[in-house]
């Protein structure tokens, strides 16, 4: 489906309801939106190490950096998990650990969005930086677009741009604060992280809630 336009739909941007909102959705799943975010990185750094390089990390000491394809792979398809989960809570529908990983039934779209939008960034960034923060932003809410309406990856991106624009600087506040939350997270000890990368989601799924509204059922 590419048909659905909400372009032109007017809003207002009320932050303080999403990251309540957000914090509501987290805790009605804390333990298994914590689960999810650790096994995640277990696996990834699993994979990182044990696979040679590019598959895996490398060794910095011979000059291998990057890589790790296989490890930003699974990256890709599993964070997706983190809203179909916040989805099906805000829609009041049960969920179950196994919806964490959901976005393997949608791989393709989903990494397709992720390559394009990371493409389009980095060239933002590398042409004079305000273009990179500019897309980065307008493009908060293409995956929650692809979830829940089940839209192709241009599709979602495209509209993602178009609702962001329409009140862009509050969706930087937005991004600004959220990022704060993880930075805090992160110092302490990472361990923070396992709270805020989920309730992240959670957030952005609330806001996506209040300006686009979900779709009745689950289309994953």
């Amino acid at each position: 489906m590419s048909a659905f336009d909400i372009s032109n739909r007017d809003y207002d941007f009320k932050m303080g309801q999403y990251f309540s909102r957000g914090w509501d959705i987290f805790k009605a799943n804390a333990l298994p939106f914590i689960g999810f975010t650790l096994l995640i990185g277990i696996i990834v750094a699993v994979v990182s190490l044990i696979l040679p390089y590019p598959l895996g990390s490398g060794n910095p000491e011979a000059g291998q950096i990057g890589g790790n394809i296989v490890g930003n792979i699974l990256s890709t398809l599993l964070g997706p998990g983190f809203y179909i989960v916040a989805l099906q809570i805000a829609r009041n529908r049960p969920t179950s650990f196994s919806d964490f990983f959901g976005g393997f039934k949608r791989a393709l779209p989903i990494l397709l969005l992720a390559i394009i939008s990371g493409v389009l960034i980095t060239l933002g960034f590398i042409l004079v930086i305000i273009p990179g923060i500019y897309l980065a932003v307008s493009y908060m809410i293409s995956l929650p677009l692809l979830l829940d309406k089940n839209l192709d990856f241009w599709p979602a991106l495209e509209t993602s741009r178009k609702v962001v624009g329409k009140k862009w600087f509050s969706f930087f506040g937005f991004a600004l604060l959220l990022g704060l939350l993880n930075l805090g997270g992160l110092i302490l000890v990472g361990l923070g992280l396992l709270i805020t990368v989920p309730l992240t989601a959670c957030a952005v799924i609330a806001a996506y809630e209040d300006i686009v509204g979900l779709n009745s059922v689950a289309n994953m």
